[in-house]
């Protein structure tokens, strides 16, 4: 029975209870009664959860584990593996989404019983909903391997397949299986506890919560797509009825486009997980079949007949081994052979085979695609026949990689060659977010959307300047046939950059002068006599004795918080205002209120600020930790600023190869009435507001000095 027990990472059980990972630590160390490992390493031990839960209501830890924590303690801990039970969990979500009487009835007995009548309902489910479904009867492949982490984006690096003239190449194989009775019965507590999961919060939610976490907790091993450019991607689209993703990845573009019961979807990737992961949450979603497949999709096409309306498609990015030496005579290179470093356009041409004579394609590209020297032929060859329309710059922080600003490619199977063909050339890198919150996507969208919808429309649009142009395609075809929109739309000329950066002086010289007014006084020594060792406690030991409330921010939230701004650590590090976007994800979100006190635990850097009114409301970010005082006990700038002692942090501070992070219990402050903690508190909020203006006339002197280099070299401003 042991063995078949769910089981439980230290990290696991801080997410129960409520607390760091030191804590669990010192539990252990402490408590005596504390459960065994029953699996995992020496420096990452696993326990069995049902001992776990039990220890911790036990020593009053804990009144009851959360539904949702345990179900994904659950999904974590399955002996398969967290894909494997994600995909069960998955199919039996669908089943209960789409009939549930079915389900009420086979979950009635025995998990035996459950587990061998369940392959039989799922088949009656997934067949009409997912027609490539594998049938019983077929080997199993319910058991998805998952020793290989995916490191590139979706269908990167699948098993080689060979050319025509090679060896028989393996096939594209359904994305999905139905898991048989025997691989389905470890999986019966999880998916009982999945099912009590989508009474409360509905089958469709479920899952995207699972998947999200999923995702979240292991983010070297996917590269998603984030939903803002999934949505621009789907505007570009238009409203097609059949719909094609050959690197479907966890399936955000097709989702985006799952809006309707008449529209066909189409998804392929070289992952097995993935691909049943899409197949699955795309039936969620719509009422429509959903044609999936698992298999390399540029050596073993799963849809060489397919005419699709529209192709959304985030390729993997520089991959080498794309089918190179084994695709030389392909049909699909229309407009010449890919080079070896240009996996890109072998996407880019695939995307263009499988649409219909007038459809869209759109493709998300690495910049380099639009100035490498080795790829300018087909480059050339897309412009000429008309089959390029747009390249649109997105902002850096877009999607990953982050610090680079990726492409949009627009591209239009031709029907005809336009007479005097344009190509439109679009720049958002105006849009970009200082903060970690990512591009002010409603600018993004708007923008682009305007520019493509006009130029659709006309073949043509009028110089935007700084944002949009449509080039004649004969000035493009030059040596380099470099398609970057940065070198061929010059910024906007600033004619009044002079009175601007004046306003920015008149701003500066007023923030030095409260910068000077807001300087500390010298500071004065305590006097010997008094300066003995003031009694201490800690915050753990406050909270315990409801002085204070301390709260941990979570993944993100759902309905009504969906435009609530979030806190993020760099907002708390850099004292700039809520600059982050809620993930999509079911948790109840934090909310922050004033007199609150936030502090990263990550990076080790000596930070506290107390939430005032314009921040209060704001969704508490990942890796914070928000403090709550309660008024009549504790005055908050006071907590604040003993919170930021160098010595305090370093005293509470654990160290791993790459981290420090901050075990916020631990931290320690003067045990003082109130009237003593308020001047500590007023001295606190002093220091606070001189940080806040140093911080204000850095960033305006940084602001002058780059409007003057540019008004100087653009000849806007006189030497």
């Amino acid at each position: 029975m042991q063995g078949n027990a769910t089981e439980v990472t230290a990290a696991g059980i801080a997410r129960l209870a409520g607390v760091g990972r030191a804590a669990v630590s010192n539990w252990r160390r402490r408590h005596a009664d504390f459960p065994r490992p029953v699996g995992g390493t020496e420096t990452s031990p696993a326990f069995a959860l049902a001992e776990v839960e039990e220890w911790l209501r036990r020593h009053r830890k804990l009144a009851e584990v959360p539904l949702k924590e345990r179900v994904w303690q659950q999904l974590v801990g399955h002996p398969d593996g967290p894909v494997t039970a994600l995909v069960h969990a998955g199919c039996v979500l669908l089943l209960i989404h789409d009939r549930p009487p079915v389900w009420l009835d086979i979950s009635s007995g025995a998990d035996e019983r459950l587990a061998a009548l369940l392959p039989a309902a799922l088949d009656e489910v997934l067949t009409p909903r997912m027609p490539e479904t594998a049938r019983q009867g077929r080997p199993d492949r319910s058991r998805v391997n998952v020793q290989h982490p995916v490191n590139t984006p979706p269908a990167a690096t699948p098993p080689a397949t060979p050319a025509p003239r090679s060896a028989p190449a393996t096939p594209a194989a359904p994305a999905l299986d139905i898991p048989t009775a025997p691989r389905l019965l470890p999986s019966v507590p999880l998916l009982r506890g999945v099912a009590e999961l989508a009474a409360e919060r509905g089958a469709r939610a479920t899952f995207e919560f699972l998947l999200g976490r999923h995702l979240d907790a292991n983010p070297r091993q996917y590269t998603l797509t984030p939903p803002g450019v999934a949505d621009l991607m789907a505007a570009l689209a238009g409203t097609p009825t059949t719909v094609l993703d050959p690197a479907c990845g966890t399936g955000a573009l097709l989702r985006a486009l799952a809006d309707r019961p008449d529209r066909r979807l189409h998804a392929q990737d070289g992952s097995p997980e993935l691909a049943a992961l899409t197949a699955l949450r795309l039936a969620l979603h719509t009422r429509a079949p959903v044609h999936a497949a698992a298999g390399d999709t540029l050596r073993a096409d799963a849809y060489p007949e397919l005419r699709a309306d529209a192709v959304l498609c985030h390729p993997p990015f520089n991959e080498r081994n794309w089918g190179h030496d084994d695709l030389a005579y392909d049909p699909r290179w229309e407009y010449g052979f890919p080079a070896r470093t240009e996996s890109e356009l072998a996407w880019v041409q695939h995307a263009l085979a499988r649409l219909r004579d007038g459809g869209t394609a759109v493709l998300l590209m690495p910049p380099a695609v639009a100035s490498r020297r080795s790829g300018r032929r087909i480059r050339a060859d897309l412009l000429r026949r008309g089959a390029l329309r747009a390249v649109v710059a997105l902002p850096a922080g877009a999607a990953p990689p982050y610090s680079v600003p990726l492409h949009l490619w627009v591209l239009r199977r031709p029907d005809r060659t336009p007479a005097q063909p344009e190509v439109l050339l679009v720049d958002t890198g105006r849009f970009t977010d200082d903060g970690r919150g990512g591009p002010d996507w409603p600018g993004v969208r708007e923008t682009v959307l305007d520019a493509w919808q006009a130029f659709d429309a006309a073949g043509r649009i009028d110089e935007r300047p700084g944002l949009a142009r449509s080039v004649p395609v004969i000035e493009l075809l030059d040596d380099d046939v470099d398609l970057a929109p940065a070198r061929r739309l010059p910024p906007p000329a600033d004619t009044d950059g002079a009175g601007r950066l004046t306003g920015v002086r008149a701003r500066l010289d007023e923030t030095l002068r409260l910068t000077a007014e807001l300087t500390p006084p010298p500071a004065e020594p305590v006097p010997p006599a008094a300066s003995g060792r003031l009694p201490l406690t800690t915050v753990g030991e406050l909270a315990r004795a409801g002085a204070l409330v301390m709260r941990t921010g979570g993944q993100g939230g759902h309905g009504g918080h969906a435009r609530v701004p979030v806190l993020t650590d760099h907002d708390v590090l850099a004292g700039t205002a809520p600059s982050g976007t809620l993930p999509e994800s079911e948790e109840e979100p934090v909310l922050t209120e004033a007199g609150d006190v936030v502090l990263p635990v990550l990076g080790g850097g000596a930070v506290a600020r107390v939430v005032d009114e314009e921040t209060a409301g704001a969704v508490l970010g990942r890796n914070l930790v928000l403090l709550r005082p309660d008024p009549a006990a504790l005055d908050p700038w006071f907590l604040a600023g003993f919170l930021r002692g160098t010595a305090n942090h370093r005293q509470a501070s654990s160290y791993a190869s790459t981290a420090t992070r901050l075990d916020v219990r631990r931290l320690q402050l003067p045990r003082l009435a109130p009237d003593e903690q308020r001047r500590y508190g007023e001295r606190f909020r002093a220091l606070d507001a001189f940080e806040r203006a140093l911080r204000e006339a850095g960033r305006l002197g940084e602001q002058l000095v780059r409007g003057m280099y540019d008004g100087l070299t653009d000849g806007t401003i006189a030497p």
